[in-house]
């Protein structure tokens, strides 16, 4: 599987003059296509609230980076529009930014390229106009975040729909991370024509990743939660089921993966009304993910605790952190709301409960009580997790694509 030309727009937070590993799926999509492809043009746009608020162009040659350069002139002329509401959240300037970067960008190198993809409306729109200018053959639109009422200003809201359906009406073809994206989308009123388009592109693991220690060296009655620590997450729910874990098994420890100022405050707080200092322990936020994946196999369950909020996008998103636990071989507790959550149950590799600490607990409890159903879901979540691979993910998809290649 080889490629002449692709362009990839996405979006990364950049901290300290550098891009975070938070960010919109840009090394996966570099390990998979820069051995196959003879240039690949990355577009990466700055978040809100970053150190650097212009884009970002990377052009790779048989893949080696050759040239680093920030967006054209043109775009900058946006800086001080930008700098006025550089602030977390989304923001309309920024979006225009990111439209008229892409178009800059490309119509000014002159290139022509077979696939354009783009994670985002915005990005995927700027595809399609390229398209129809003869610049891109393909243009992917790739979500990894969906929720019908994303935002609560009413007028936003509808924006942002009416862009997500723009973009899928328009595209070539739909990856979409999770497969109930697109029932909520017709649910919410897009046309059922347009599931057609859908491929389902779930988040992944790098071979390194897939890598679990024999039980007898895992530590006993360990718990693990590892990711963005915010309210919606569930960390709270799974600090507070420890009370609860600890009344049977007094020895029992949740090790935290996370970091920010004021979620750390906010747990820390919580952690010490239920008196459990001894038992919890923060180990920071590792943006190495193999490193991660390393340090969280010796422990025993993993939590993915998120909060019931009406309206999250982790009602229809992939749950990374649940295949990061899986791949490491840890039976995952999860609450009702990741759609991922159902096929934990389909191969017995874990336990789906309410979100609450109480039922969380029982979960708990039920697996540290009986050996027998630990190694069996224990063995499942090995298994499950076996093929799944950022290459086995892009191939599938690119595979299902009717795009021309070079042979």
């Amino acid at each position: 599987m080889k490629f002449k030309n692709v362009i990839f727009a996405t979006f990364s937070p950049w901290e300290n003059g550098a891009r975070m590993p938070t960010n919109g799926m840009i090394e996966p999509m570099l390990k998979f296509f820069l051995p196959k492809t003879k240039r690949f043009l990355l577009i990466d746009e700055p978040h809100p609230g970053s150190d650097r608020v212009i884009p970002v162009i990377e052009i790779y040659s048989n893949g080696k980076l050759v040239k680093k350069t920030n967006s054209s002139i043109f775009v900058s002329w946006l800086y001080p529009f930008l700098m006025m509401q550089n602030t977390v959240g989304t923001r309309i300037p920024f979006k225009i930014r990111d439209f008229l970067a892409i178009i800059d960008t490309v119509i000014g190198k002159k290139n022509k390229y077979e696939l354009f993809i783009g994670l985002e409306s915005i990005n995927a729109l700027a595809g399609v106009l390229l398209r129809k200018l003869g610049f891109v053959k393909k243009v992917v639109y790739y979500v990894s975040d969906y929720s019908p009422s994303r935002y609560k200003s009413g007028w936003f809201n509808k924006l942002y729909l009416f862009l997500d359906r723009l973009a899928i009406a328009n595209v070539d073809f739909l990856w979409d991370v999770s497969t109930a994206m697109m029932p909520a989308r017709i649910k919410a009123g897009l046309n059922p024509k347009y599931a057609s388009k859908v491929i389902h592109v779930p988040n992944a693991m790098y071979p390194e990743q897939i890598n679990y220690l024999p039980f007898e060296k895992t530590e006993e009655h360990s718990l693990i939660f590892a990711g963005t620590l915010g309210p919606e997450n569930g960390p709270d729910i799974a600090i507070e089921s420890v009370k609860f874990v600890c009344q049977k098994y007094p020895n029992a420890k949740l090790h935290i993966y996370g970091g920010g100022e004021n979620d750390l405050k906010r747990l820390s707080k919580l952690i010490e009304k239920l008196k459990l200092q001894k038992s919890i322990v923060f180990h920071g936020f590792m943006t190495d993910q193999i490193k991660l994946s390393n340090e969280i196999k010796k422990y025993r369950i993993g939590l993915a605790t998120y909060k019931a909020i009406p309206g999250s996008p982790r009602w229809w998103a992939d749950a990374t952190k649940i295949r990061l636990y899986l791949a490491v071989g840890l039976p995952t507790i999860t609450t009702q709301v990741p759609p991922l959550g159902k096929e934990l149950i389909e191969a017995n590799a874990g336990i789906v409960t309410k979100d609450n600490a109480k039922e969380t607990a029982e979960a708990v409890i039920k697996l540290f009580s009986n050996p027998d159903l630990y190694k069996t879901m224990r063995a499942n979540a090995i298994k499950k997790a076996k093929n799944n691979l950022w290459e086995n993910t892009y191939y599938d998809a690119i595979s299902r694509m009717n795009i021309d290649k070079t042979r």
